[in-house]
């Protein structure tokens, strides 16, 4: 009977974390595909300049990789010590989820305003001189969420020191059209259009964070579990072994 338990709390712990391991691979090669295909697409931010989508995926999934596979490993080799180890930092995770999912609601506005300002920063950047993913990055935002500059295409005046946007601002993109008449621009800002659009799916987005948590937790509780059942199963060992 209790082999029987042990047996299936260790392949209940080998299976989460082997879900929890293929999801860090997924956002890994997510991650590694965006690299490769937009290697220019870099970032909108000045001040972050390596914090692009590919390379936090990557950085995400690696961690997730690493997480899940010392959990399997702890779980295969019934090592507590392992387990212990992976019961942590998973902890640490949820912990520090939970954190910023309250920092970003109690400080919202915040974050908009210091958001924005950075966005603004990065403008000054655009079409110079090393800064070839920046300059992709607000064309490709601007031409997919039909808009021009942060706040509104003015934005662009301080950047030129004249009254023209980037081409990425045209209705109809042609070149030097930014010079052209401001009634053939986009005027509606970026940073709203791109919040509207999160909005929009974050009904997909609660679904995948609820999913991740349930997991998480189903994990945690395994986990929890099986070290228990170990550190019973060494004690009765130990007794045992001194009687003989």
């Amino acid at each position: 009977m209790a082999e029987g338990c042990m047996r299936s709390l260790r392949y209940g712990m080998v299976f989460f974390n082997l879900l929890f391991w293929l999801g860090g691979c997924g956002i890994l090669g997510v991650g590694v595909w965006l690299s490769v295909t937009q290697g220019n697409f870099a970032t909108l931010s000045s001040s972050l300049p390596s914090l692009s989508a590919a390379n936090l995926l990557i950085a995400v999934g690696t961690i997730i990789m690493v997480i899940g596979c010392l959990g399997c490993v702890g779980a295969v080799k019934e090592s507590r010590p392992l387990l212990l180890s992976f019961f942590i930092l998973l902890l640490l995770i949820f912990f520090l989820e939970i954190l910023s999912i309250m920092l970003f609601f109690v400080y919202q506005d915040q974050i908009d305003h210091y958001a924005q300002r950075d966005l603004k920063r990065g403008l000054q950047l655009f079409g110079t001189e090393g800064n070839v993913g920046l300059t992709n990055a607000w064309m490709i935002v601007q031409t997919d969420f039909r808009c021009c500059g942060v706040t509104n295409h003015t934005d662009w005046f301080e950047v030129y020191n004249a009254s023209r946007v980037p081409d990425s601002c045209c209705l109809e993109y042609s070149d030097n059209c930014g010079l052209v008449n401001p009634g053939t621009w986009w005027t509606a800002p970026c940073y709203e259009r791109v919040k509207d659009w999160i909005q929009q799916n974050l009904v997909a987005l609660w679904i995948f964070a609820l999913c991740t948590a349930l997991t998480q937790v189903q994990t945690l509780v395994t986990q929890y579990y099986s070290s228990v059942y170990i550190e019973s199963a060494l004690n009765a060992y130990v007794s045992v072994d001194s009687i003989l």
